[in-house]
């Protein structure tokens, strides 16, 4: 376990990519299994225990640490396994420290009333270092700079093998990979990913850098709309159905209508959408709800009848993987359209077939973009005629080039400790808007959009501005101005001020904007009915 908390704690405290890189590829190459693929796992979020809740964590430092005391600490640290780390008063035990492979193998087979006692025991004989790692990986929150993807390019980089070969097979591997290893030593085959209804890694897109777009060849890419609802795959063979979302996370109990109507034998790339009510949308299709229709069903995992009736899931396919049992993933994209729109002539009724957007030049292809907002539509994708289906993020294939963000100017009203290295200081933000009555009520939250010199400002201002605490946050004396950049609004059941903003983030501070002057919920509303 020690061995794994020095890991943590180095990629906690290093910036560079490249560096963090080889920190995890030494560790995977000279730790023995099982502890490797345990450590492996936990990077890739591929680790779960569902009795190491922070309740439980919280309840055992009660009963050894004065609770003013722990709360001040908490409210200082800002990052709950760290606080405990630090303050947890052990007592000594006859004991070694466990090992991970032993506490993963513990905890899964734990009960919940069981849990407690084992964390109790490992924390008394680890330091503040090993019992911070412990906490981390019982409760699944490391945070520190390393995504699943970054872990696994680390891994292919370590043994000289290619990310897309790791990506291809993963989900069909389980922790602690024993096969994975022994194919990256030399010591067995590489696994088979199957001829199931599995995962396979989807191919993404990078932003279009609008300053660069003339050095595209227009006749060479093909256009399609960006819609706004979830990217998902959807897996039909051997006599099996599934839905994935792009990470590979299996929806399919969430959207049994959707699956049902997997008639089909194949792999089909695509968005996940709500049928709406009316005329026919833009090119005819079918009319498609706003995305918060939606988001009352994600993460149901047993959806009511009623809901799937009043919500009803649909998928607008972008592109086919598999035809048959034919992988087409090799061939160009213009190929593989031709494929997918013979198979739209007699797809399941669940589906629908994303059109192509007609284009002659780069000048007229934004003007068309610009209409995106009116029809609700996020904007465009650009894709390479000629690319293969590659899994990952490659450079020039596929673009997405999402319609320009509107923004508000609101007024910071809560603020609240971040995590890692922003753990002491308040980074988090919620601003809101002034109501007819002149009382600000909540629209947005925001952790992004500015440099480390500007939240040290806004931390001192928060400090100085301070009217109450909740715990780790802090409510301040209207003052501060935020510009929010936002995809879109949309009304909110679960907000006080019936509205919240869709992926918002601080554009600029507005330190010399008057908050009398910032944007009323009036706009805001208007912004979501229109």
């Amino acid at each position: 376990m020690q061995v794994f908390a020095s890991l943590l704690d180095a990629l906690a405290f290093t910036p560079s990519r490249n560096a963090k890189l080889r920190l995890i590829g030494d560790y995977l190459r000279t730790t023995p299994d099982p502890a490797r693929g345990y450590a492996l796992a936990a990077l890739t979020g591929a680790l779960s225990f569902t009795g190491a809740k922070s309740a439980v964590i919280r309840g055992l430092v009660a009963e050894r640490v004065d609770p003013e005391l722990f709360a001040m600490s908490y409210d200082y640290v800002g990052d709950l396994a760290e606080t405990v780390a630090l303050i947890w008063p052990e007592r000594p035990r006859n004991a070694p420290p466990p090992t991970i492979d032993a506490v993963v193998d513990e905890l899964s087979a734990a009960s919940r009333a069981e849990v407690p006692k084992l964390l109790e025991a490992w924390l008394d004989v680890l330091d503040a270092d090993g019992r911070w790692a412990l906490l981390k990986l019982a409760t699944g929150g490391l945070r520190v700079g390393v995504s699943a993807r970054l872990a696994k390019v680390a891994l292919a980089e370590a043994f000289d093998k290619e990310a897309a070969e790791i990506e291809e097979i993963w989900h069909g591997l389980e922790p602690p990979y024993p096969t994975l290893f022994d194919w990256l030593e030399g010591k067995g085959s590489m696994p088979d990913p199957g001829a199931g209804a599995g995962f396979r890694p989807v191919m993404l897109a990078n932003p279009l850098d609008e300053a660069a777009i003339d050095k595209l060849d227009p006749s060479a890419y093909r256009a399609e709309w960006k819609w706004d609802g979830v990217r998902v795959q959807a897996v039909s063979r051997s006599g099996e159905q599934r839905l994935y979302t792009r990470t590979g996370d299996d929806i399919s109990g969430s959207f049994p209508d959707v699956v049902a109507g997997f008639d089909f034998n194949g792999v089909i790339d695509g968005e996940l959408l709500v049928r709406g009510e009316g005329e026919p949308g833009i090119d005819g299709l079918v009319p498609v709800a706003a995305f918060s229709a939606l988001q009352k069903r994600l993460g149901r995992k047993r959806p009511s009848v009623k809901l799937q009736q009043s919500s009803p899931g649909m998928i607008r396919a972008y592109d086919m993987l598999f035809d048959g049992d034919e992988d087409v993933r090799g061939g160009s994209f213009d190929v593989r359209r031709i494929r997918l729109e013979a198979w739209g002539k007699t797809a399941p009724e669940v589906f629908d077939i994303s059109p192509l957007v007609p284009f002659a030049s780069w000048a007229e292809l934004t003007e068309i973009r610009a209409g995106a907002r009116a029809d609700g539509i996020e904007g465009l994708m650009l894709k390479l005629g000629a690319a293969p289906y590659t899994a990952g993020r490659p450079q020039g294939p596929w673009f997405k080039w999402k319609r320009a963000p509107l923004t508000l100017d609101l007024v910071v009203m809560y603020a609240q400790r971040g995590h890692g290295r922003r753990s002491s200081y308040f980074s988090d933000y919620t601003f809101g808007a002034w109501t007819e009555e002149d009382a600000l009520v909540p629209v947005g939250k925001a952790y992004s959009g500015f440099t480390d010199k500007e939240l040290a400002a806004l931390d001192k201002w928060v400090r100085a501005n301070t009217t109450d605490r909740f715990g780790p946050v802090r409510q301040v004396a209207p003052g501060l101005t935020f510009e929010v950049a936002f995809d879109a609004a949309q009304r909110s059941t679960r907000h006080k001020s019936g509205v919240a903003l869709r992926f918002p983030r601080i554009k600029r501070i507005r330190w010399d904007k008057p908050i009398e002057e910032a944007d009323r919920l009036e706009t805001v509303l208007a912004l979501a009915d229109g």
